[in-house]
């Protein structure tokens, strides 16, 4: 009989902590489909409770189970037979495994810490950051547009995690200030970036080459990310966005004179930054200096 146990990294602890992190995930990701169909329509996130948008019929508890729920009904409504879109279980999915991620990176690369106050502190950041990207990202790709109220109260919430953090990693209140003055330093780097790039493009193209929501955004993710991870999130939004945009046109998808919203590659940008970042750079500073 074959044995397959768990890889070596991988701690029946840890296996529960990302188990319970993508369940929670799944059931936010539910709730960010409805802030992306109700924040750009002026609707309330919290009244009229879920319902079907084709008959209205209000949704029973189990039909909202995240994933399962859309897998039970095969994809349609219970009341009405009216289809469901895929993205939603597909972004409660999404929502779950980002979640999950989050919590095993940090329970990997701090096997000792992670369920400690900084452990959680880390995790708990990162699943709100998790949710701000993803919903800024899912409402721009629909609308080009990034929404002040998630811009503006991301950053506030970046500020306020950078400067508690502060504290938790000095162990006194001293390390406030550190926190955030370091976010303020790459907030204000995020911003004056931006600005420039769009100036730039402004002078070379003769128009518009990045809206004010994306420079919003680029000092919201200098809050979360400090400026290391948020130039490396920055130069990864470029790349992906050229090669996708290069790719759509080639394929006929898209036309020379249309252009793709840049938030969506901002959030992918800084995802990978979060999970992968620090590596990145330990890995780029090595290679030209050995």
């Amino acid at each position: 009989m074959i044995s397959v146990g768990l890889p070596d990294w991988l701690s029946p602890e840890l296996l529960a902590l990302g188990l319970v992190a993508a369940i929670l995930g799944a059931a936010v990701g539910s709730f960010l489909n409805v802030v992306v169909y109700r924040l750009p329509a002026g609707l309330s996130l919290v009244h009229p409770p879920s319902r079907c948008p084709h008959c209205f019929h209000r949704l029973a508890p189990y039909d909202n189970v995240p994933v399962l729920g859309w897998l039970w009904l095969r994809g349609r409504c219970r009341y009405c037979g009216a289809p469901i879109a895929a993205r939603y279980p597909l972004v409660e999915a999404l929502t779950g495994l980002l979640f999950g991620a989050i919590a095993l990176r940090i329970g990997v690369t701090e096997p000792l810490q992670v369920f400690s106050l900084w452990g959680f502190s880390m995790i708990l950041g990162g699943w709100i950051f998790i949710s701000w990207l993803l919903a800024l990202a899912l409402i721009d790709w629909d609308t080009f547009t990034l929404p002040n109220q998630l811009t503006q109260s991301g950053l506030l919430l970046g500020l306020g995690f950078r400067t508690a953090f502060g504290i938790i990693e000095a162990g006194h209140g001293g390390g406030a200030a550190a926190g955030l003055l370091d976010a303020l330093l790459a907030m204000a780097l995020g911003l004056w970036l931006f600005q420039a790039i769009a100036l730039l493009g402004r002078l070379i193209w003769g128009r518009t080459a990045m809206g004010a929501g994306d420079v919003k955004l680029a000092a919201m993710l200098g809050a979360w990310l400090g400026w290391k991870l948020l130039l490396l999130a920055s130069f990864l939004a470029c790349a992906l966005g050229a090669v996708a945009g290069l790719g759509a046109i080639g394929l006929g998808w898209l036309r020379r004179d249309r252009v793709l919203p840049f938030g969506p590659f901002l959030a992918m940008g800084s995802i990978i930054a979060v999970l992968w970042g620090t590596d990145m750079i330990t890995a780029y500073i090595q290679f030209w200096t050995r």
